[in-house]
């Protein structure tokens, strides 16, 4: 009984997602093998082989894989498919996006966004934006997974590497190309992994007033920034902040919520948070019902003074 574990990179380095699935793969029994598809990826090869619970990692070098266009790595998966019983990765948006089509070409189903191992075919998924929890059997010869990391803890290093063996990439289906990618760099940690956010909502008005208050809160707390997708939309912060449903699912030691009124779409986000401490001016806010701690009052206000205060 052996899990393949599909990895997460950009080909330098290992992401902490990966460890997270990880955890949720050991806990289907058997052994564990990582796959390492990119280009140019030996260092990241060498960071899975070194996580606790790994047997073996499996290294594709191709310039395929240089960018996880979604249909090469979807053929590597289904080319090495026969010899495991579940394919899992992290539920990220090139693992979403590259693993139905796996699943689809080995035609069995998808079991998305785990958030528990009940069983080796059995899992729960929250459903109904996390206010349903939905046990799922799967009879399927290969089960294919994306699991919800904020679910499961890292798992650490081991006490001895495992070993790294080349395998032969899958022929390009040559669908897709890659035509450029614009990535923002930043020194304050990457949302899905950080240990602190602070999000910040429509009530900000603009750009500027998101950027005036938000940006100093988390240099402060040496945070991550997040936003509603009604901030998102508005402009006010660029996509790969969005928290929630449709954007990213956190869950921080703490998760600073400014100017959010807490929609169900917004709270499926980051409502497993270990401490939520909400600013609103209104008592009634959704997000107050959740929070830890709860500051009423206007957030032009409370934010700045918070802030000088750290």
């Amino acid at each position: 009984m052996t899990t393949l574990l599909i990895a997460e990179h950009d080909n330098k380095t290992l992401s902490g997602e990966t460890a997270k699935a990880l955890t949720a793969a050991k806990s289907l029994g058997g052994d564990v093998h990582v796959l390492v598809a990119g280009e140019g990826a030996s260092a990241v090869a060498q960071q899975a082989a070194k996580l606790d619970g790994v047997s073996k990692v499996l290294k594709a070098e191709g310039g395929s894989y240089a960018y996880h266009l979604a249909e090469p790595l979807a053929a590597l998966v289904v080319q090495l498919a026969p010899a495991y019983v579940a394919i899992v990765g992290p539920a990220t948006a090139s693992i979403k996006n590259a693993l139905p089509r796996a699943a689809a070409l080995l035609d069995v189903m998808q079991v998305s966004d785990v958030s528990a191992v009940i069983a080796p075919d059995t899992f729960e998924r929250p459903i109904y934006a996390g206010n349903a929890v939905e046990r799922v059997r799967s009879t399927d010869k290969v089960k294919v997974l994306t699991i919800r990391t904020s679910a499961f803890a890292a798992a650490g290093e081991g006490a001895s590497a495992a070993p790294v063996e080349e395998t032969s990439g899958a022929d390009d289906p040559a669908v897709s190309r890659f035509v450029s990618e614009e990535v923002a760099h930043s020194e304050r940690p990457e949302l899905s992994g950080a240990k602190i956010v602070v999000s910040g909502g429509r009530a900000l008005g603009s750009k500027e007033k998101f950027d005036e208050l938000m940006l100093p809160l988390a240099d402060k707390l040496g945070a991550a920034v997040g936003a509603s997708r009604a901030a998102v939309d508005a402009g006010y912060a660029p996509n790969d902040w969005q928290v929630g449903q449709t954007g990213k699912v956190v869950a921080p030691d703490l998760y600073v919520a400014c100017g959010i009124s807490g929609a169900i779409q917004h709270l499926a986000g980051m409502k497993d948070s270990k401490v939520i401490v909400a600013i609103n001016k209104d008592a009634d806010a959704p997000i107050l019902q959740v929070a830890d701690y709860a500051l009423v009052g206007d957030v032009f206000t409370i934010v700045p003074e918070l802030t000088s205060k750290l």
